[in-house]
């Protein structure tokens, strides 16, 4: 079972699911990031995602690109490393910042929300 839990922050918007993130679970999470897409500052926390296969990573990239064309600025937290190891190891920490902590997220949130800003 996915649970997705959405709150606005002064700055962001955060997006967080809890349980598995694969195969079964995926659809709740590609309408969550499908609604989000119009976000200009999303901050996704992956820190409650216990395992996440292909198809829960397809639909991470995916949200991002949507968030991204409409564009948003966006970061990933995480802080099971396995996980991150996985974020790393497949290169999506080069298309978002990928950090430990929602404190270390938001920084790296908002410099790239300044970058954008800035072209």
């Amino acid at each position: 079972m996915l649970d997705i839990h959405i709150e606005e922050t002064d700055t962001y918007t955060l997006c967080r699911p809890s349980g598995e993130l694969d195969a079964y679970t995926v659809g709740t999470f590609r309408e969550a990031l499908s609604r989000l897409a119009g976000k200009s500052h999303l901050l996704i926390d992956l820190s409650e995602v216990p395992f996440m296969d292909s198809a829960g990573l397809g639909a991470l990239i995916g949200g991002i690109r949507r968030a991204r064309e409409a564009d948003g600025a966006v970061a990933v937290a995480c802080s099971r490393p396995a996980l991150t190891r996985l974020l790393h190891t497949t290169g999506f920490d080069r298309i978002v910042p990928v950090t430990e902590s929602i404190e270390d997220a938001e920084d790296a949130l908002a410099e790239e929300a300044g970058e954008k800003s800035e072209s």
